[in-house]
Order: C-alpha cells, then structure tokens, then sequence
C-alpha cells in the first residue's frame, strides 16, 4: 500500500507489544486520531498519496469549495499526513502549492479505534470505491479465502501479512516511478456470527 493508499493499520490492539515495537508501528497520539476522525480528511489523505495536488485540486476532486476544504488540509499538515511540496507553476500561469500524502498513517495502530462504526468502515468504502473506480482492466491480483481462526490465530496472520507489507512500505521510494498499486487487506467474521457448524468445509 505504501504512499499509494490511506495507510490505516486497523486490527487487532498491539500497541506495546514486541511485534509492534520492532515493526516501528505505535498507537496514535490524540491530535492524530482527531485528524483523521473526519471522513472528508481521510478522503484528502486517499487522494494524495497517488499524487501531488492543490487545495483547489482537491476541491474540485471532493465536489466541495477550497474554503470548505483548506481547514482540513491544515488540521492534516499538522498532524503530520500531509506535507506542502514545491511551488510549481499551474497551467493558468500562477503560482500553486500541492500536498502529498507523508505515508504517516501506516505506521500508526488502529488510529481509528474510537471512531464511529462508519469512520471506521470508510477506510473500506474508499478501498472499494477506488477499486470500482479502477475496472476489471485495473485487477493487479486478488485472493478469496475462508478460514477458521481463533483470536490469537487472527493476531498472528496479521503479523505475518504486516511484516511483508512493511518491508514493500518502507522502500517504496526506490519504486517511485512504477504504477501505484493500492490495496486493502480485510480479514472478517461471516455476518450472523457463523460458527464451525456452518462454515465447516467451506473453501473460500
């Protein structure tokens, strides 16, 4: 996911653990979980890690107005997720300032965590969204799968899948000028609460 994603890091509590502390991941500070507590900032976040773009960029992606959207820019400059790059030249001639994402938000724990059920399920609707927006054509790869786990079975493949993850996040800027590639990796429990009586046998 990398700068190519909102990098929103939200299974299970590991803030403290061993994993957590050598993968570099921490929980977030109150200023940062307010930040992104805003589901028109965490759609300004999605929207600047592919690439760079102006407060009236984003605007006009958001359908919104520049003075609507400037204030949450700020609250993300100051949090940390977004950073001004050089001034370029705009095709009217004048002068602009674009933002890009920081990739900050991946190495935060759960920085969602008190959040509302929706703000905590729009980094999905965005993933999706995006997905949609991308086309049969845009599919890099994609695996479905069923499993039976327990809690701690759940804590572990996350592991597992973060480690490689990070490693990819951690040098993405040797790949700066590939395709940016986003993803979503979303592990769920079966609507209903299935259990082994129900789910048994099933092969994804």
């Amino acid at each position: 996911m990398a700068d190519g994603a909102q990098q929103t890091s939200g299974g299970p509590d590991r803030s403290g653990s061993d994993d957590s502390a050598q993968s570099g991941r921490r929980p977030p500070t109150a200023a940062e979980a307010h930040a992104l507590a805003h589901p028109l900032r965490q759609r300004i976040v999605r929207l600047c890690t592919g690439e760079e773009l102006t407060n009236r960029q984003l605007a006009d992606r958001l359908g919104s107005d520049p003075g609507t959207v400037l204030p949450h820019v700020r609250t993300l400059v100051k949090a940390g997720f977004l950073e001004p790059t050089a001034v370029r030249t705009g095709v009217s001639g004048a002068l602009e300032k674009p933002y890009r994402a920081t990739g900050k938000t991946w190495w935060l724990d759960d920085p969602l965590a008190d959040a509302g059920p929706d703000l905590r399920f729009a980094p999905v609707d965005l993933a999706m969204a995006d997905a949609r927006a991308a086309g049969p054509e845009g599919i890099a790869t994609y695996d479905a799968f069923t499993l039976h786990l327990t809690p701690a079975d759940v804590v572990e493949l996350e592991r597992r899948v973060l480690a490689v993850l990070d490693q990819f996040v951690a040098d993405d800027a040797t790949r700066s000028g590939a395709p940016v590639h986003r993803g979503l990796f979303l592990l769920h429990r079966l609507a209903g609460g299935a259990g082994p009586e129900s789910t048994a046998g099933a092969a994804g």
